[in-house]
């Protein structure tokens, strides 16, 4: 699962809303019980966005930082997810002194299958890789059914919904179709890995009542976020 960090922080003003994690936690509590493996891919987009920083900073640089900022989401999230009795732990694909873990599969699918959530942070490593990227790589290496993108926007739509609140959203569509017309899904790169890989995607509103339970199986009839795959018949709801 994809957790960007602006939803982390919700619109209390602050980098984190408890609130929202707790909200979080206690979905994944639920579902570890069902014996769900789970790995988390976290933003950083509540401290720093690379994308929209300053003219003069050099891109690799800006990247990096933002980097950085995920690996603090990734340690406080994981403190809060013990606080909630779930044992948590923190992956990065570089060495962060004893603060966290260097990406290993087998280490990695070893903690998932005792109960351990396992939170990556610091992206790749390398610059102009997106987490959304990050998150779609990690899934195709873990070999994991479903890669969830936990968004503040509630799906995929057909145009931008800001500029266009005519615009329809989709109930699922194809990655060929998302790439092709350059939906605003996930990031292209993201869409190719798991087109490759064959996993399915879901994108859906992290504000969104049990959202988490809701985009890992059950179809409780709501007008709930869009599942992306290989071979899907587009739909939009009605």
């Amino acid at each position: 699962m994809k957790l960007s960090g602006e939803a982390l922080s919700g619109d209390k003003g602050g980098p984190f809303d408890d609130g929202i994690i707790d909200g979080v936690a206690s979905q994944l509590a639920e579902l570890l019980k069902n014996k769900f493996e789970i790995s988390i891919v976290i933003g950083g987009g509540n401290f720093w966005r690379g994308r929209s920083s300053e003219a003069w900073l050099d891109r690799c640089v800006s990247d990096r930082i933002g980097m950085l900022a995920t690996v603090m989401n990734g340690m406080y999230l994981a403190e809060r997810f013990r606080a909630n009795g779930i044992e948590a732990s923190v992956s990065t694909p570089f060495q962060v002194g004893a603060f966290t873990q260097v990406f290993e599969k087998r280490q990695t699918l070893r903690q998932m299958a005792g109960g351990a959530v396992v939170i990556h942070s610091g992206g790749t490593g390398h610059p102009f890789f997106s987490t959304d990227t990050v998150a779609a790589l990690r899934a195709a290496e873990l070999e994991a059914d479903r890669v969830l993108y936990a968004k503040n926007v509630d799906g995929v739509y057909e145009e931008n919904p800001a500029t266009h609140p005519e615009a329809r959203k989709y109930k699922s569509l194809s990655y060929a179709k998302a790439i092709a017309d350059r939906l605003a899904a996930a990031d292209l790169s993201a869409m190719a890995i798991s087109m490759e890989s064959g996993t399915d995607s879901y994108l859906f509103g992290l504000a969104e009542e049990n959202g988490v339970l809701t985009a890992c199986g059950s179809d409780d009839g709501r007008r709930f976020g869009t599942r992306i795959s290989v071979n899907i018949e587009e739909e939009f709801y009605v």
